[in-house]
């Protein structure tokens, strides 16, 4: 059965170089601590450099001994570069996408390339989403839940997503962190809940405001299982009955779940399992969130104990990542 992972970061070589020459955007760079090369981020957050996020050899290496066959690549999140000024956001977008485009197209029968949007000039991150659409033949953008506190339904990044529901690009929402968040600090908690809990408040946000009833073509793919929201969404439902503030949207928020697509990366099979049995096998995608630390275990490892037959299997596997990302057959490897 031919496997496809929806959810994959690279930091591409092009990337790299500037890393060690010091003229990455807002200071990223590496640094040997203990032996061991880590990526080093200007707020603080650091995360050990593997082979795998630029080497195209080493990262093929990783899908084979996973059983993976084709993977969407995605920049690590810390290079959203969201807070830093628009027109040079703008200018790193362009080199990002190039750099994750050139990589991917070293294996093209093994990857696809995913775009990066500077979000702070939602003008600027349309038109880069069309070109790289006409340039690379991308199918897709990872954006943040939000664009440093500034939330996706809002008028101001509104344009970017009316682009991709008029152009039919799935946006994959990944929470981002550069820097302290209060009651998080400690035990790696930004990461370990507050990234499933910025999922799971930007989904919310899209579901209340009414904005996926006013953007009826919009595609979003919300990894880690989707967060906190599937677990809560009767609570979004029982406040939708009894609070005005939530009354926005034109049927209660459980209606909306089947609006996004999700990954399968809970680390736990029976949350996965629990998931495809909420919102279909046919709106869940395999992600593994590789080279991370925080990253899955293959297929078979995620979806262990799933009452699923073989068409199923099949959806979660590669079916719907092929429907949705437009994978060609020549990708098919």
């Amino acid at each position: 059965m031919r496997v496809v992972d929806v959810h994959a970061h690279v930091i591409p070589p092009a990337i790299v170089e500037m890393m060690r020459s010091g003229s990455a955007p807002d200071g990223i760079r590496l640094e040997n601590d203990g032996g061991r090369s880590w990526v080093v981020h200007r707020q603080g957050y650091r995360y050990p450099f593997l082979d795998a996020f630029h080497d195209v050899e080493a990262r093929l290496a990783v899908m084979d001994g996973t059983g993976v066959d084709h993977a969407l690549l995605s920049v690590a999140p810390p290079l959203f570069l969201y807070w830093i000024e628009a027109a040079a956001a703008v200018d790193a977008a362009r080199v990002i996408n190039d750099a994750v485009a050139a990589m991917a197209a070293e294996a093209p029968d093994r990857f696809t390339p995913v775009a990066t949007l500077p979000l702070q000039d939602p003008h600027a991150a349309v038109a880069e989403l069309r070109r790289c659409i006409r340039e690379h033949g991308m199918t897709s953008a990872q954006i943040g839940p939000h664009c440093e506190g500034v939330p996706l339904e809002s008028e101001a990044i509104r344009p970017v997503l009316a682009a991709a529901n008029e152009l039919g690009v799935p946006l994959i929402l990944h929470p981002y962190y550069v820097g302290s968040s209060p009651e998080l600090d400690d035990y790696y908690l930004t990461n370990l809940q507050g990234n499933p809990w910025q999922t799971a408040v930007a989904a919310s946000r899209l579901i209340l405001s009414g904005t996926l009833d006013d953007l009826q073509e919009l595609d979003c793919v919300l990894v880690h299982g989707g967060g906190h929201l599937p677990y809560q969404i009767g609570r979004l439902d029982h406040g939708h009955r009894v609070r005005s503030e939530a009354a926005a949207p034109k049927q209660a928020p459980s209606e909306y779940l089947r609006r996004f697509h999700y990954d399968t990366l809970t680390h736990r099979p029976e949350a996965t399992a629990w998931l495809i049995a909420q919102v279909g096998p046919d709106r869940v995608l395999y992600g593994t969130d590789t080279p991370f630390d925080m990253g899955g275990g293959s297929f078979e490892d995620q979806l262990a104990g799933a009452a699923l037959g073989d068409q199923e299997l099949e959806a979660v596997a590669h079916c719907n990542a092929d429907r949705i990302f437009n994978l060609k057959e020549s990708d098919h490897g």
